[in-house]
C-alpha cells in the first residue's frame, strides 16, 4: 500500500490518508482481510504524527472500511454494497461538478452537456 501526502494540497493529512486507503479498498487493491500497517509504522513511514494516522484509521473505521483489533492491528472489512454505492456516487458527483465548472467557463448550456454525455455513453457502448 502506498500513500502519498502533500502539504500544499489544502486537504488535511489525515483526510488524504483516509481518501487514499478508501480508494485502494474500493478498487480492490486492498482486499478484504488485508492487514494495514500499524498506526505507528504508517506514521513513521510517512514522517507524520501518530495522532494524524490514528485519526485517519478512526475515520476509515467510522466509514466502514476497516476494523481495528486492539493488540492485533487494523484489517480491511468486507465491502458493504450500500457503502460502495455511496462512495461511487460521491465520485460521480465530484466528477460532474468538475465538468459543470468547465462547461460554465466554456459557455456550454444544458443541451450541450446532454449531447456530450450522450456521445460519451454511445462511445462506451460501441467499445463494449
Amino acid at each position: 500500500m502506498r500513500v502519498v501526502l502533500s502539504n500544499s494540497s489544502g486537504v488535511p493529512l489525515y483526510r488524504q490518508i483516509t481518501e487514499q486507503i478508501g480508494a485502494a479498498i474500493l478498487s480492490g487493491d486492498l482486499a478484504e482481510g488485508s492487514a494495514l500497517p500499524s498506526v505507528r509504522a504508517l506514521a513513521r513511514d510517512l514522517r507524520i504524527s501518530i495522532i494524524t494516522t490514528n485519526r485517519a484509521y478512526t475515520e476509515l473505521a467510522a466509514e466502514g472500511f476497516i476494523a481495528t483489533v486492539p493488540g492485533k492491528g487494523a484489517y480491511v472489512l468486507p465491502l458493504d454494497s450500500a457503502l460502495v454505492r455511496e462512495q461511487l456516487l460521491r465520485q460521480v458527483e465530484e466528477g460532474m461538478q468538475t465538468a459543470l465548472d468547465a462547461a460554465r467557463k466554456a459557455g456550454l448550456d444544458r443541451a450541450d452537456l446532454i449531447q456530450i454525455l450522450d456521445g460519451l455513453l454511445q462511445a462506451e457502448h460501441d467499445q463494449a
